[in-house]
């Protein structure tokens, strides 16, 4: 489509860097898509909402140390990473996410010894 010159479209074609960038947030971006279209599709109970906040931290920190992405992804992974503990930390301080741990068949007290 930009190739043809009578739509002046030419000025908008992305560069081969700017697609790198394009390329790289879209693997940062992934797990933020992927838990919206699960949590989208059901109705989550708080236990797997907090499974996958870890998962979003663990892989978030990840791209926060990665030397194949760009200064930049590593940098917003980085402040994705801060938004999401001010969120977390906000469960840590609510008795029903400790009560709903605990008394999770799955998890009891083994997700918190594991949390530390």
């Amino acid at each position: 489509m930009t190739q043809c010159h009578k739509l002046g479209l030419r000025s908008f074609e992305m560069s081969n860097d700017e697609w790198c960038i394009v390329e790289q947030l879209w693997d940062v971006l992934r797990i933020l898509k992927d838990a919206t279209l699960f949590f989208s599709r059901a109705m989550p109970n708080l236990a797997t909402v907090i499974l996958a906040m870890d998962l979003i931290d663990k892989t978030l920190a990840t791209y926060t140390l990665e030397n194949k992405l760009l200064s930049s992804i590593c940098a917003a992974a980085g402040l994705a990473k801060e938004t999401l503990n001010c969120y977390y930390q906000l469960t840590d301080s609510s008795d029903v996410y400790c009560i709903m741990m605990i008394l999770h068949p799955q998890h009891k007290l083994a997700y918190f010894q594991s949390a530390n």
